[in-house]
């Protein structure tokens, strides 16, 4: 598997992350607390995405990140519960939250946070490589999560996704390239998330998602992330019949990041 530098480093970290947070509380104690939850609890991600695009409305993952990487702080003044109301006013269909720390400036607070200002649906955004993060995920009340086909071999994904879906959630499986769809195509979960952004060279280009577009299943449905910035961007899209996105950036400079959503998809 050809993992990306920078992604390697932060799986690097992320096993380490996992070793502090197993050493505080077994993994034993952390899946009975995740077995016992009521699957009621849950929002139901895809059914939420499904059912704006069976609208013919942008079904819109509006993404609360306080930072990233390569543009270091995006938002100073950061109030998860305000950004999460402000989205559903805007016309979110979900919400994503980061929860890494080291690198992107999450915490698992600021989903439980969100979660609780609004009535979207919202998955943990991080990068998941073991069961102990999926039933952590579950104690947070994530109503899906991500998996990241370049983080993991196809045994992982099949395993971390099984879990999930056995403890509620759904799963958002994300790919690059076809090699990475023909792996994400071997999972059962619905929705297939296209990352315009390279993670080698951290370029964006939205041609990633044309092309891969041709060998979408007409069951998936495909989520367009990264790249989406203007009225032209989300217009080509929709033309091309992609009418599923996640978008973060562009929202988080915002005075009001859900005046800027609604105004990013007005009319579309």
């Amino acid at each position: 598997m050809n993992t990306p530098t920078v992604l390697k480093r932060i799986l690097d970290t992320k096993l380490v992350e996992i070793q502090q947070r197993s050493a505080k509380q077994a993994l034993a104690e952390i899946k009975a607390q995740a077995l016992d939850r009521d699957a009621s609890e849950l929002r139901g991600f895809y059914k939420a995405m499904r059912n704006k695009v069976d609208q013919r409305q942008a079904a819109v993952i509006a993404e609360i990140k306080k930072a990233s990487p390569s543009k270091g702080v995006l938002r100073e003044h950061f109030e998860p519960e305000a950004i999460a109301e402000s989205y559903e006013q805007g016309g979110a269909a979900c919400l994503s939250v980061l929860t890494d720390r080291d690198y992107f400036q999450g915490h698992e607070d600021y989903l439980l946070a969100a979660r609780s200002a609004c009535s979207l649906p919202v998955i943990r955004k991080d990068f998941l490589i073991d069961a102990y993060q999926i039933y952590e995920a579950r104690l947070l009340n994530a109503d899906c999560v991500l998996l990241i086909v370049s983080a993991l071999s196809d045994m992982q994904l099949q395993d971390l996704a099984g879990l999930s879906h056995e403890l509620g959630m759904d799963v958002l499986v994300e790919v690059h390239d076809g090699e990475e769809l023909t792996s994400a195509l071997k999972l059962s979960t619905p929705l297939i998330g296209i990352n315009n952004r390279n993670l080698h060279t951290f370029g964006v280009s939205l041609q990633t998602t044309f092309d891969l577009l041709p060998r979408i299943p007409a069951d998936r449905l495909l989520v367009t992330e990264s790249g989406i910035l203007s009225k032209q961007d989300v217009q080509s899209m929709r033309e091309h019949e992609v009418h599923a996105f996640l978008v973060g950036e562009a929202f988080m400079r915002a005075p009001e990041p859900g005046e800027a959503l609604a105004e990013l998809f007005e009319g579309r």
